[in-house]
């Protein structure tokens, strides 16, 4: 299971952070991805991390700014979003691949934690 949270309303220029909890994989090595999706439009990557950390991927519109990180007992994914501009409004999803990959791909993730919604003013 995955629960995210941390959205909220935020000012052009400011920062959030994120936070989704894993529970219920303790024995299994994972990688775990940010998306977000407006109205309309597909889910689109934000980032990735490996199961050990070491590694991780982000989008180009991301990069720079939002950092991905996990804690050390592998139960919390984060993403300090800095620098948030209106075209980072959208409801954020964490996600869970069970291949330890850094796919940028929403169809490789197996499981899906609730949104949580990120709104910029401008």
């Amino acid at each position: 299971q995955l629960q995210a949270s941390g959205g909220g309303l935020v000012q052009h220029g400011g920062s959030l952070r994120l936070s989704c909890v894993v529970s219920g994989r303790t024995r299994t090595t994972y990688s775990m991805g940010w998306f977000r999706q407006t109205p309309g439009k597909i889910r689109e990557f934000v980032a990735a991390v490996t199961y050990s950390g070491s590694r991780t991927n982000y989008a180009d519109s991301v990069r720079g700014r939002f950092y991905i990180s996990r804690d050390d007992a592998k139960t919390t994914v984060q993403l300090q979003m800095n620098d948030l501009k209106s075209e980072d409004t959208a409801d954020y999803y964490c996600a869970l691949d069970i291949n330890d990959y850094l796919s940028d791909r929403a169809q490789d993730y197996e499981y899906w934690g609730q949104g949580t919604q990120v709104t910029v003013s401008s």
